[in-house]
């Protein structure tokens, strides 16, 4: 107590707070960590209804929150959602200039081989696909497959979805064989699955581009067809819930279809994904 003015208050011995992270000048910040699963289902109700902008205003803004907050977890999960956003918005710059900062956070919380690691991999790889640098896409889907290979127990739409994207890169190379053997265990890793058939489905028409690429629309043409009629059966799958996924898949799936001529399929396709989207 302070005989003169009275007892100490906690002003007199506490050290002032910082305005922007609540901790008293000097004091090692505390880790404040941002609600992840709320972020993803957040970020999934924008993209169920393809507000583009607004998911990645979204985003951006829970970004600025993980920095804060010294949160690099958080900090690592929103930049893997914004390398997809922009890989689905066609903004290369921006997608690339998200993977650099996604790697450099592997490496600043030292992930090493986790299964985190591998999914960063396997984004940033499959962007830079996206955008043409297939080289160094396929050396990240490399890093990906050491690591989820190695991995007990790991989920089999991991895995296909690594095979399969690998397999595309693959394809854009020239290396055919290889390219189909990835696609051959992908779908193997997706039938594994109860609702795998959309991705399964996915697959056969990325064979049928394949097909194409190697041989040419007329030499390939038996086995394109039969490619198409595989893939068109797997997307009536009943057990396929009807959501925003289902419709994402069926505006993925027409532009294939329509490009071999299977115009009526492809108009199915998108007014299945418009009665989805209106319904939601």
């Amino acid at each position: 107590m302070n005989r003169e003015n009275g007892p100490l208050r906690p002003e007199d011995y506490v050290e002032p707070a910082c305005l922007l992270c609540g901790e008293p000048f000097g004091a090692e910040p505390r880790i404040r960590a941002v609600p992840q699963q709320r972020i993803v289902e957040k970020l999934d109700e924008y993209m169920g209804r393809r507000d583009y902008a607004g998911a990645e205003r979204h985003l951006l803004y829970w970004m600025e929150e993980a920095k804060l907050g010294q949160d690099k977890r958080g900090q690592l999960m929103i930049a893997n959602e914004l390398i997809g956003h922009y890989r689905k918005t066609g903004e290369g710059e921006k997608a690339f200039a998200r993977i650099d900062e996604a790697l450099g956070l592997l490496d600043e919380l030292d992930f090493g081989d986790s299964i985190s690691a591998g999914t960063t991999y396997v984004n940033a790889a499959t962007a830079c696909s996206a955008f043409g640098e297939n080289e160094r896409a396929l050396a990240l889907f490399e890093k990906a497959r050491t690591v989820y290979e190695a991995a007990p127990s790991l989920r089999p739409e991991l895995l296909g979805g690594l095979y399969n994207n690998m397999a595309l890169a693959c394809k854009a190379l020239g290396r055919y064989d290889k390219a189909y053997a990835l696609f051959e265990r992908a779908t193997a890793q997706m039938g594994k699955l109860p609702g795998g058939k959309l991705e399964q489905a996915i697959t056969c028409l990325n064979v049928a581009d394949t097909v194409a690429a190697q041989q040419g629309l007329e030499a390939g043409e038996t086995r394109i067809y039969a490619l198409l009629d595989e893939a068109w059966e797997l997307l009536q799958d009943e057990a396929a819930p009807r959501n925003g996924y289902y419709a994402f898949v069926c505006e993925k799936c027409a532009p294939s279809f329509a490009y071999y001529g299977w115009f009526l399929a492809a108009d199915e396709l998108q007014k299945e994904a418009k009665r989805i989207y209106e319904r939601t």
